[in-house]
């Protein structure tokens, strides 16, 4: 009986575990990132990005909302340019749900549920990279992981657009720039 009373927390878990994005990001300490204030997309890298030209112009349109709310402005003379890359792949989790009731184990009283789920879904990894005009050297990257929404066009481009709002929370690194 106990462990129909911790059914309901692990199926929250689970449903919670698979809205989060993960985030990392990582950055070079010695640039000022202030110095800031216009981007423009890096054609040659985005086009390597192995997903569909429509996903890429989602990924890119989130991108730019986000950066205007910085306070960036999009120029034909930028001074950070912005690229990104993806991964993909398919992940399965299997969950051994065996439990009982009964004094000890007896293959003649064993009562309950014993099984095994299997949930699989897919997951993506967006990178969004941050180069230095001038410099054509990276100063930041963000990384987002999180499982994908493909059920239809507009749980995807809300999932891609959490995806990089959570990426671009943590742009410019120690401001709160706006």
């Amino acid at each position: 009986m106990k462990a129909f009373k911790f059914l309901p927390l692990l199926l929250l878990f689970i449903f919670t575990s698979c809205s989060t994005v993960r985030v990392a990001t990582d950055y070079d300490k010695d640039v000022d990132f202030n110095q800031y204030n216009s981007f423009a997309f890096f054609r040659p890298g985005i086009d390597k990005a192995e997903i569909s030209d429509l996903d890429k112009k989602r990924i890119l349109r989130a991108i730019e909302e986000n950066l205007l709310i910085k306070g960036m402005s999009k120029s034909e003379t930028p001074n950070l340019l912005v690229s990104i890359f993806t991964k993909e792949r398919e992940r399965i989790d299997i969950y051994n749900n065996s439990f009982g009731y009964g004094w000890g184990w007896n293959p003649w009283y064993y009562g309950g549920y014993s099984g095994n789920m299997v949930s699989k879904s897919t997951e993506g990894t967006l990178y969004i990279d941050l180069i230095d005009a001038k410099t054509n050297k990276l100063v930041w990257q963000g990384m987002g992981n999180a499982d994908l929404v493909l059920s239809s066009m507009e749980k995807k481009e809300e999932r891609i657009r959490e995806i990089v709002s959570e990426i671009l929370t943590k742009f410019p690194p120690g401001s709160l720039k706006k």
